[in-house]
Protein backbone atom coordinates (compact mmCIF):
# COMPACT_ATOMS: atom_id res chain seq x y z
CA UNK A 1 0.00 0.00 0.00
CA UNK A 2 1.40 3.40 -0.97
CA UNK A 3 2.13 6.22 1.42
CA UNK A 4 -0.86 8.06 -0.11
CA UNK A 5 -2.99 5.72 2.01
CA UNK A 6 -1.47 6.85 5.30
CA UNK A 7 -3.79 6.11 8.22
CA UNK A 8 -4.33 8.25 11.32
CA UNK A 9 -5.40 6.57 14.56
CA UNK A 10 -6.69 8.74 17.38
CA UNK A 11 -7.02 7.24 20.83
CA UNK A 12 -3.89 5.15 20.19
CA UNK A 13 -3.19 4.96 23.93
CA UNK A 14 -6.63 3.49 24.57
CA UNK A 15 -7.99 -0.04 24.63
CA UNK A 16 -9.10 -0.45 20.99
CA UNK A 17 -6.75 2.14 19.48
CA UNK A 18 -3.59 0.53 20.84
CA UNK A 19 -4.57 -2.81 19.33
CA UNK A 20 -5.69 -1.30 16.05
CA UNK A 21 -2.28 0.29 15.48
CA UNK A 22 -0.59 -3.08 15.80
CA UNK A 23 -3.17 -4.72 13.51
CA UNK A 24 -2.63 -2.08 10.82
CA UNK A 25 1.14 -2.36 11.04
CA UNK A 26 0.83 -6.14 10.67
CA UNK A 27 -0.86 -5.39 7.32
CA UNK A 28 2.09 -3.13 6.40
CA UNK A 29 -0.16 -0.06 6.39
CA UNK A 30 1.61 3.25 7.20
CA UNK A 31 0.27 4.62 10.47
CA UNK A 32 0.33 8.00 12.15
CA UNK A 33 -1.03 8.28 15.69
CA UNK A 34 -2.47 11.35 17.35
CA UNK A 35 -1.88 11.55 21.10
CA UNK A 36 -2.00 14.28 23.73
CA UNK A 37 1.34 13.18 25.19
CA UNK A 38 3.95 11.21 23.24
CA UNK A 39 5.30 9.76 26.50
CA UNK A 40 2.05 7.83 26.88
CA UNK A 41 2.92 5.43 24.04
CA UNK A 42 6.69 5.09 24.47
CA UNK A 43 6.26 1.66 26.04
CA UNK A 44 4.21 0.27 23.15
CA UNK A 45 5.95 -2.34 21.01
CA UNK A 46 5.00 -0.36 17.90
CA UNK A 47 6.12 3.09 19.13
CA UNK A 48 9.14 3.24 16.79
CA UNK A 49 7.14 2.10 13.77
CA UNK A 50 4.63 4.96 13.59
CA UNK A 51 4.59 8.70 13.02
CA UNK A 52 3.56 10.57 16.14
CA UNK A 53 1.47 13.72 16.03
CA UNK A 54 1.00 15.43 19.38
CA UNK A 55 -2.26 17.28 19.68
CA UNK A 56 -5.56 17.74 21.48
CA UNK A 57 -8.85 17.02 19.72
CA UNK A 58 -10.20 20.36 20.92
CA UNK A 59 -7.42 22.27 19.13
CA UNK A 60 -8.22 22.87 15.45
CA UNK A 61 -4.71 23.65 14.25
CA UNK A 62 -3.20 20.64 16.04
CA UNK A 63 -5.83 18.34 14.52
CA UNK A 64 -5.40 19.82 11.05
CA UNK A 65 -1.65 19.27 11.26
CA UNK A 66 -2.15 15.67 12.42
CA UNK A 67 -4.63 15.00 9.59
CA UNK A 68 -2.62 16.55 6.75
CA UNK A 69 -1.52 13.88 4.28
CA UNK A 70 -3.89 11.29 5.77
CA UNK A 71 -6.25 9.21 3.62
CA UNK A 72 -8.30 7.48 6.36
CA UNK A 73 -8.70 8.78 9.91
CA UNK A 74 -9.96 6.57 12.74
CA UNK A 75 -11.90 8.45 15.38
CA UNK A 76 -11.66 6.44 18.63
CA UNK A 77 -11.98 9.19 21.23
CA UNK A 78 -14.41 9.50 24.10
CA UNK A 79 -14.69 11.55 27.28
CA UNK A 80 -16.62 9.31 29.65
CA UNK A 81 -15.91 10.18 33.25
CA UNK A 82 -14.88 13.81 32.82
CA UNK A 83 -18.11 15.15 34.30
CA UNK A 84 -21.84 15.45 33.75
CA UNK A 85 -21.37 17.48 30.56
CA UNK A 86 -19.14 14.87 28.86
CA UNK A 87 -21.63 14.69 25.98
CA UNK A 88 -21.11 18.37 25.13
CA UNK A 89 -17.35 17.93 25.21
CA UNK A 90 -17.57 14.87 22.94
CA UNK A 91 -19.71 16.80 20.48
CA UNK A 92 -17.23 19.71 20.35
CA UNK A 93 -14.32 17.35 19.88
CA UNK A 94 -16.04 15.51 17.02
CA UNK A 95 -17.10 18.72 15.27
CA UNK A 96 -13.59 20.13 15.50
CA UNK A 97 -12.07 16.89 14.21
CA UNK A 98 -14.46 16.68 11.25
CA UNK A 99 -13.83 20.29 10.27
CA UNK A 100 -10.07 19.80 10.49
CA UNK A 101 -10.35 16.60 8.43
CA UNK A 102 -12.23 18.46 5.72
CA UNK A 103 -9.63 21.21 5.56
CA UNK A 104 -6.78 18.66 5.51
CA UNK A 105 -8.25 16.74 2.58
CA UNK A 106 -8.98 13.49 4.42
CA UNK A 107 -10.87 11.02 2.20
CA UNK A 108 -12.49 8.82 4.86
CA UNK A 109 -13.33 8.97 8.58
CA UNK A 110 -13.99 5.71 10.41
CA UNK A 111 -15.75 5.98 13.74
CA UNK A 112 -16.39 3.22 16.29
CA UNK A 113 -19.59 3.96 18.19
CA UNK A 114 -22.21 1.98 20.07
CA UNK A 115 -25.36 0.20 18.86
CA UNK A 116 -28.28 2.56 19.48
CA UNK A 117 -31.57 1.22 18.18
CA UNK A 118 -33.81 2.28 21.05
CA UNK A 119 -35.69 5.58 21.32
CA UNK A 120 -34.90 5.74 25.06
CA UNK A 121 -31.13 5.79 24.84
CA UNK A 122 -28.84 6.23 27.80
CA UNK A 123 -26.85 9.45 27.93
CA UNK A 124 -23.74 7.50 26.97
CA UNK A 125 -25.29 5.94 23.86
CA UNK A 126 -26.98 9.19 22.91
CA UNK A 127 -23.61 10.92 23.09
CA UNK A 128 -22.03 8.22 20.92
CA UNK A 129 -24.78 8.74 18.32
CA UNK A 130 -24.40 12.52 18.48
CA UNK A 131 -20.64 12.17 17.99
CA UNK A 132 -21.38 10.36 14.74
CA UNK A 133 -23.70 13.17 13.66
CA UNK A 134 -21.04 15.79 14.33
CA UNK A 135 -18.44 13.78 12.39
CA UNK A 136 -20.88 13.66 9.44
CA UNK A 137 -21.44 17.42 9.54
CA UNK A 138 -18.82 18.06 6.83
CA UNK A 139 -18.30 16.68 3.34
CA UNK A 140 -15.85 13.95 4.46
CA UNK A 141 -17.48 10.49 4.17
CA UNK A 142 -17.91 8.80 7.56
CA UNK A 143 -18.11 5.04 8.04
CA UNK A 144 -19.67 4.60 11.47
CA UNK A 145 -19.36 1.11 12.93
CA UNK A 146 -21.60 0.53 15.93
CA UNK A 147 -20.72 -2.26 18.35
CA UNK A 148 -22.33 -3.63 21.48
CA UNK A 149 -20.43 -5.22 24.37
CA UNK A 150 -16.82 -5.90 23.38
CA UNK A 151 -15.39 -9.10 24.84
CA UNK A 152 -11.62 -9.13 25.12
CA UNK A 153 -8.89 -9.32 27.70
CA UNK A 154 -8.62 -5.98 29.43
CA UNK A 155 -11.86 -4.40 28.19
CA UNK A 156 -14.02 -2.65 30.78
CA UNK A 157 -17.06 -4.73 29.81
CA UNK A 158 -15.11 -7.97 30.15
CA UNK A 159 -13.57 -6.97 33.50
CA UNK A 160 -17.01 -6.09 34.84
CA UNK A 161 -18.43 -9.42 33.64
CA UNK A 162 -15.45 -11.39 34.96
CA UNK A 163 -15.39 -9.96 38.47
CA UNK A 164 -19.15 -10.01 38.97
CA UNK A 165 -19.26 -13.69 37.99
CA UNK A 166 -16.18 -14.72 39.96
CA UNK A 167 -17.04 -12.93 43.18
CA UNK A 168 -20.80 -13.35 43.42
CA UNK A 169 -22.13 -16.95 43.26
CA UNK A 170 -25.48 -15.52 44.36
CA UNK A 171 -26.45 -12.05 43.23
CA UNK A 172 -29.47 -9.79 43.26
CA UNK A 173 -29.64 -7.95 39.97
CA UNK A 174 -31.80 -5.31 38.31
CA UNK A 175 -34.20 -6.14 35.50
CA UNK A 176 -31.77 -4.99 32.82
CA UNK A 177 -29.77 -8.23 33.10
CA UNK A 178 -32.58 -9.81 31.05
CA UNK A 179 -32.23 -7.31 28.20
CA UNK A 180 -30.84 -8.66 24.96
CA UNK A 181 -27.27 -7.78 24.01
CA UNK A 182 -25.16 -8.49 20.94
CA UNK A 183 -21.58 -9.02 22.14
CA UNK A 184 -18.63 -9.13 19.77
CA UNK A 185 -15.05 -10.29 20.29
CA UNK A 186 -12.40 -7.58 20.18
CA UNK A 187 -10.63 -9.71 17.57
CA UNK A 188 -13.61 -9.26 15.25
CA UNK A 189 -13.90 -5.54 15.99
CA UNK A 190 -10.27 -5.21 14.85
CA UNK A 191 -11.07 -7.23 11.72
CA UNK A 192 -13.74 -4.72 10.67
CA UNK A 193 -11.64 -1.69 11.55
CA UNK A 194 -8.53 -2.97 9.77
CA UNK A 195 -10.48 -3.77 6.63
CA UNK A 196 -12.11 -0.34 6.76
CA UNK A 197 -8.61 1.06 6.16
CA UNK A 198 -8.41 -0.95 2.92
CA UNK A 199 -11.68 0.12 1.28
CA UNK A 200 -11.21 0.95 -2.39
CA UNK A 201 -13.77 3.78 -2.27
CA UNK A 202 -14.92 5.99 0.61
CA UNK A 203 -18.08 4.78 2.34
CA UNK A 204 -20.64 7.02 3.99
CA UNK A 205 -23.09 5.22 6.28
CA UNK A 206 -23.93 3.61 9.61
CA UNK A 207 -23.38 -0.13 10.07
CA UNK A 208 -23.88 -2.34 13.12
CA UNK A 209 -21.37 -5.05 13.99
CA UNK A 210 -22.07 -7.95 16.33
CA UNK A 211 -21.05 -11.51 16.98
CA UNK A 212 -23.01 -14.63 15.99
CA UNK A 213 -25.12 -14.73 19.20
CA UNK A 214 -27.78 -12.56 20.79
CA UNK A 215 -28.24 -13.20 24.50
CA UNK A 216 -28.97 -11.47 27.78
CA UNK A 217 -26.35 -10.19 30.20
CA UNK A 218 -27.47 -12.88 32.66
CA UNK A 219 -26.84 -15.54 30.02
CA UNK A 220 -23.39 -14.08 29.41
CA UNK A 221 -22.59 -14.38 33.11
CA UNK A 222 -23.66 -18.04 33.06
CA UNK A 223 -21.48 -18.68 30.00
CA UNK A 224 -18.56 -17.01 31.74
CA UNK A 225 -19.09 -19.18 34.82
CA UNK A 226 -19.08 -22.28 32.61
CA UNK A 227 -15.90 -21.22 30.79
CA UNK A 228 -14.19 -20.51 34.13
CA UNK A 229 -15.14 -23.86 35.63
CA UNK A 230 -17.49 -22.22 38.15
CA UNK A 231 -20.89 -23.44 39.26
CA UNK A 232 -23.98 -21.95 37.74
CA UNK A 233 -24.68 -18.53 39.28
CA UNK A 234 -27.90 -17.81 41.17
CA UNK A 235 -29.35 -14.61 39.76
CA UNK A 236 -32.27 -13.02 41.61
CA UNK A 237 -33.86 -10.10 39.76
CA UNK A 238 -35.19 -7.20 41.82
CA UNK A 239 -36.91 -4.02 40.61
CA UNK A 240 -35.27 -1.54 43.00
CA UNK A 241 -31.69 -1.40 41.71
CA UNK A 242 -31.48 1.80 39.69
CA UNK A 243 -28.55 2.40 37.30
CA UNK A 244 -26.99 4.70 39.89
CA UNK A 245 -27.21 2.12 42.67
CA UNK A 246 -26.00 -0.61 40.30
CA UNK A 247 -22.96 1.42 39.30
CA UNK A 248 -22.09 2.09 42.95
CA UNK A 249 -22.30 -1.65 43.66
CA UNK A 250 -20.15 -2.52 40.64
CA UNK A 251 -17.65 0.13 41.73
CA UNK A 252 -17.16 -1.78 44.99
CA UNK A 253 -17.20 -5.32 43.60
CA UNK A 254 -15.17 -4.92 40.39
CA UNK A 255 -12.07 -2.95 39.35
CA UNK A 256 -14.24 -0.73 37.13
CA UNK A 257 -14.79 2.58 38.97
CA UNK A 258 -18.29 3.90 39.52
CA UNK A 259 -17.90 6.78 37.09
CA UNK A 260 -17.12 4.34 34.26
CA UNK A 261 -19.59 1.66 35.40
CA UNK A 262 -22.47 4.12 35.26
CA UNK A 263 -22.39 4.73 31.47
CA UNK A 264 -21.72 1.04 30.84
CA UNK A 265 -24.80 0.08 32.86
CA UNK A 266 -26.76 2.88 31.21
CA UNK A 267 -26.02 1.19 27.89
CA UNK A 268 -27.19 -2.21 29.17
CA UNK A 269 -30.57 -0.77 30.09
CA UNK A 270 -31.19 -0.51 26.35
CA UNK A 271 -31.30 -3.54 24.10
CA UNK A 272 -28.13 -3.36 22.02
CA UNK A 273 -28.82 -5.71 19.12
CA UNK A 274 -27.40 -5.14 15.65
CA UNK A 275 -29.98 -4.00 13.12
CA UNK A 276 -29.95 -6.38 10.13
CA UNK A 277 -30.80 -3.41 7.90
CA UNK A 278 -27.42 -1.94 8.85
CA UNK A 279 -25.46 -5.10 8.05
CA UNK A 280 -21.80 -4.47 7.17
CA UNK A 281 -21.31 -7.68 5.16
CA UNK A 282 -21.84 -6.01 1.79
CA UNK A 283 -19.01 -3.58 2.60
CA UNK A 284 -16.68 -5.75 4.68
CA UNK A 285 -17.26 -9.53 4.65
CA UNK A 286 -16.93 -11.62 7.81
CA UNK A 287 -13.52 -13.13 8.68
CA UNK A 288 -12.76 -16.31 6.67
CA UNK A 289 -12.87 -18.38 9.89
CA UNK A 290 -16.13 -16.74 10.94
CA UNK A 291 -17.00 -14.54 13.91
CA UNK A 292 -16.17 -15.80 17.40
CA UNK A 293 -19.10 -16.92 19.51
CA UNK A 294 -19.33 -15.76 23.12
CA UNK A 295 -17.79 -18.86 24.70
CA UNK A 296 -14.78 -18.85 22.39
CA UNK A 297 -14.36 -15.10 22.88
CA UNK A 298 -14.38 -15.60 26.66
CA UNK A 299 -11.93 -18.52 26.43
CA UNK A 300 -9.56 -16.40 24.32
CA UNK A 301 -9.80 -13.44 26.71
CA UNK A 302 -9.21 -15.65 29.75
CA UNK A 303 -6.19 -17.31 28.14
CA UNK A 304 -4.66 -13.90 27.40
CA UNK A 305 -5.29 -12.79 30.97
CA UNK A 306 -3.88 -15.98 32.48
CA UNK A 307 -0.72 -15.88 30.34
CA UNK A 308 -0.16 -12.15 31.04
CA UNK A 309 -0.55 -11.24 27.38
CA UNK A 310 -3.01 -8.39 27.87
CA UNK A 311 -1.87 -5.88 25.26
CA UNK A 312 -4.10 -2.98 26.29
CA UNK A 313 -6.55 -2.38 29.15
CA UNK A 314 -9.57 -0.18 29.72
CA UNK A 315 -7.53 1.77 32.29
CA UNK A 316 -4.85 2.67 29.71
CA UNK A 317 -6.99 5.50 28.39
CA UNK A 318 -7.32 8.59 30.53
CA UNK A 319 -10.00 11.19 30.15
CA UNK A 320 -9.15 14.40 28.36
CA UNK A 321 -8.99 16.28 31.66
CA UNK A 322 -7.39 13.51 33.68
CA UNK A 323 -5.14 14.83 36.46
CA UNK A 324 -2.13 12.75 35.44
CA UNK A 325 -2.20 14.37 31.99
CA UNK A 326 -2.31 17.84 33.51
CA UNK A 327 0.59 16.97 35.76
CA UNK A 328 2.77 16.29 32.74
CA UNK A 329 2.79 19.95 31.73
CA UNK A 330 2.96 21.47 35.20
CA UNK A 331 5.99 23.66 35.89
CA UNK A 332 7.97 23.09 39.07
CA UNK A 333 5.37 25.15 40.93
CA UNK A 334 7.85 27.87 41.91
CA UNK A 335 6.83 29.45 45.18
CA UNK A 336 4.42 26.66 46.15
CA UNK A 337 5.00 24.24 48.99
CA UNK A 338 5.99 20.68 48.14
CA UNK A 339 6.18 18.29 51.09
CA UNK A 340 8.65 15.42 50.80
CA UNK A 341 9.25 12.14 52.56
CA UNK A 342 12.67 10.94 51.36
CA UNK A 343 14.38 7.74 52.48
CA UNK A 344 17.60 6.09 51.31
CA UNK A 345 19.23 2.72 51.76
CA UNK A 346 22.28 0.86 50.45
CA UNK A 347 22.13 -2.81 49.56
CA UNK A 348 24.54 -5.35 48.15
CA UNK A 349 21.77 -6.92 46.02
CA UNK A 350 22.47 -6.65 42.26
CA UNK A 351 20.92 -3.64 40.57
CA UNK A 352 18.87 -5.78 38.18
CA UNK A 353 17.29 -7.61 41.12
CA UNK A 354 16.53 -4.32 42.87
CA UNK A 355 14.94 -3.01 39.70
CA UNK A 356 12.78 -6.11 39.23
CA UNK A 357 11.46 -5.78 42.78
CA UNK A 358 10.62 -2.13 42.25
CA UNK A 359 9.03 -2.68 38.83
CA UNK A 360 6.82 -5.48 40.19
CA UNK A 361 5.30 -3.29 42.92
CA UNK A 362 1.51 -3.18 43.25
CA UNK A 363 -1.11 -5.52 41.83
CA UNK A 364 -0.74 -9.09 43.10
CA UNK A 365 2.70 -8.30 44.57
CA UNK A 366 1.25 -5.62 46.81
CA UNK A 367 3.12 -2.66 48.28
CA UNK A 368 5.75 -4.50 50.30
CA UNK A 369 4.12 -4.41 53.69
CA UNK A 370 1.34 -2.62 55.59
CA UNK A 371 -1.16 -4.28 53.24
CA UNK A 372 -4.08 -3.49 55.52
CA UNK A 373 -3.33 0.24 55.40
CA UNK A 374 -3.04 0.17 51.61
CA UNK A 375 -6.31 -1.76 51.41
CA UNK A 376 -8.03 0.73 53.72
CA UNK A 377 -6.75 3.69 51.67
CA UNK A 378 -8.02 2.02 48.51
CA UNK A 379 -11.42 1.37 50.08
CA UNK A 380 -11.65 4.99 51.24
CA UNK A 381 -10.80 6.11 47.72
CA UNK A 382 -13.60 3.95 46.30
CA UNK A 383 -16.10 5.38 48.79
CA UNK A 384 -15.36 8.94 47.69
CA UNK A 385 -15.53 8.06 43.99
CA UNK A 386 -11.88 7.25 43.22
CA UNK A 387 -10.36 4.30 41.37
CA UNK A 388 -9.22 2.34 44.45
CA UNK A 389 -6.69 -0.49 44.48
CA UNK A 390 -8.59 -3.10 42.47
CA UNK A 391 -7.61 -1.62 39.13
CA UNK A 392 -4.39 -3.63 39.48
CA UNK A 393 -1.82 -3.62 36.70
CA UNK A 394 -1.63 -4.70 33.06
CA UNK A 395 1.41 -6.96 33.43
CA UNK A 396 2.73 -8.49 36.69
CA UNK A 397 6.40 -7.89 35.87
CA UNK A 398 6.79 -4.99 33.47
CA UNK A 399 5.55 -1.41 33.39
CA UNK A 400 5.40 1.23 30.70
CA UNK A 401 4.62 4.95 30.79
CA UNK A 402 0.87 5.48 31.08
CA UNK A 403 0.14 2.14 32.74
CA UNK A 404 -2.40 2.21 35.54
CA UNK A 405 -1.03 0.69 38.75
CA UNK A 406 -3.71 0.31 41.42
CA UNK A 407 -4.52 3.95 42.23
CA UNK A 408 -1.31 5.25 40.64
CA UNK A 409 -0.30 6.00 37.04
CA UNK A 410 3.22 5.41 35.68
CA UNK A 411 4.47 8.88 34.81
CA UNK A 412 8.13 8.07 34.06
CA UNK A 413 10.23 4.93 33.87
CA UNK A 414 13.88 4.28 33.01
CA UNK A 415 15.15 0.74 33.38
CA UNK A 416 17.39 0.25 36.43
CA UNK A 417 17.28 3.99 37.16
CA UNK A 418 13.85 5.50 37.80
CA UNK A 419 10.18 4.76 38.44
CA UNK A 420 7.85 7.68 39.12
CA UNK A 421 4.18 7.20 39.91
CA UNK A 422 1.50 9.87 39.92
CA UNK A 423 -1.43 9.41 42.33
CA UNK A 424 -4.89 9.13 40.75
CA UNK A 425 -6.63 8.65 44.09
CA UNK A 426 -8.91 11.43 45.32
CA UNK A 427 -6.63 13.88 47.15
CA UNK A 428 -6.58 17.54 48.26
CA UNK A 429 -3.51 18.11 46.09
CA UNK A 430 -1.11 16.19 43.85
CA UNK A 431 1.10 13.32 44.95
CA UNK A 432 3.99 11.35 43.49
CA UNK A 433 5.90 8.27 44.62
CA UNK A 434 9.35 7.93 43.11
CA UNK A 435 12.11 5.31 43.22
CA UNK A 436 15.63 6.09 42.00
CA UNK A 437 18.49 3.59 42.02
CA UNK A 438 22.18 3.78 41.17
CA UNK A 439 25.40 1.88 41.83
CA UNK A 440 27.87 3.37 44.33
CA UNK A 441 31.16 1.64 45.16
CA UNK A 442 29.84 -1.83 44.42
CA UNK A 443 26.55 -1.32 46.24
CA UNK A 444 23.14 -0.15 45.08
CA UNK A 445 21.57 2.99 46.51
CA UNK A 446 17.77 3.08 46.60
CA UNK A 447 16.13 6.46 47.05
CA UNK A 448 12.42 6.36 47.81
CA UNK A 449 10.66 9.71 47.80
CA UNK A 450 7.02 10.68 48.31
CA UNK A 451 6.10 14.21 47.21
CA UNK A 452 2.87 16.07 47.87
CA UNK A 453 1.79 19.48 46.58
CA UNK A 454 -1.19 20.46 48.75
CA UNK A 455 -4.22 22.38 47.55
CA UNK A 456 -5.23 24.90 50.17
CA UNK A 457 -5.52 24.40 53.91
CA UNK A 458 -7.20 21.03 53.44
CA UNK A 459 -4.15 19.74 51.60
CA UNK A 460 -1.82 20.96 54.34
CA UNK A 461 -3.90 19.29 57.05
CA UNK A 462 -4.06 16.07 55.03
CA UNK A 463 -0.27 15.86 54.75
CA UNK A 464 0.34 16.29 58.47
CA UNK A 465 -2.50 13.88 59.33
CA UNK A 466 -0.92 11.04 57.34
CA UNK A 467 2.69 11.63 58.46
CA UNK A 468 2.38 9.07 61.30
CA UNK A 469 1.28 6.47 58.72
CA UNK A 470 4.21 7.38 56.48
CA UNK A 471 6.55 6.74 59.40
CA UNK A 472 5.39 3.12 59.37
CA UNK A 473 4.48 2.44 55.71
CA UNK A 474 7.49 3.83 53.85
CA UNK A 475 10.34 2.37 55.97
CA UNK A 476 8.56 -1.01 55.82
CA UNK A 477 8.23 -0.73 52.06
CA UNK A 478 11.91 0.08 51.61
CA UNK A 479 13.07 -2.77 53.88
CA UNK A 480 10.92 -5.28 52.04
CA UNK A 481 12.10 -4.10 48.65
CA UNK A 482 15.65 -4.83 49.79
CA UNK A 483 14.62 -8.26 51.11
CA UNK A 484 12.81 -9.04 47.86
CA UNK A 485 15.87 -7.98 45.86
CA UNK A 486 18.12 -10.30 47.87
CA UNK A 487 15.69 -13.20 47.42
CA UNK A 488 15.68 -12.59 43.69
CA UNK A 489 19.49 -12.66 43.69
CA UNK A 490 19.42 -16.08 45.38
CA UNK A 491 16.33 -17.74 43.90
CA UNK A 492 15.24 -15.63 40.90
CA UNK A 493 11.60 -14.57 40.52
CA UNK A 494 10.26 -17.94 41.67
Amino acid sequence: MSLSRRILVTGASGYVGGRLVRALLNEEIPVRVSVRDAKKITGQCWANEVEIAVGNATNFEEMKSALTGVHTAFYLLHSIGVGSDFDELEARMAKNFATAAGRAGVKQIVYLGGIANDDKQSKHLASRARTGEELRSTSVPVLELRAGIIIGSGSASFEMLRHLTHRLPIMTTPKWVSNRTHPIAVRDVLWYLTNAAKLEKPVNGIYDIGGPEILSYAEMMQKFAKCSGLRRRWIIRVPVLTPKLSSLWIGFVTPVPTRLARPLIGSLINETVADPKKDIDAIIPKPPEGLLDVENAIHLALSRTTSNQVETRWSDATAITAPWQKAQSDPDWAGEITHRDKREVLTDAPIDCVWRSIEQIGGETGWYGADFLWWARGMLDRIVGGVGLRRGRRDPKHLRVGDSLDFWRVEAIAKERLLRLYAEMVLPGKAWLEFRIREIDGKVEIIQEARFSPRGLGGQLYWFAILPLHAFVFPTMLRNIVRSSKRKALFGDA
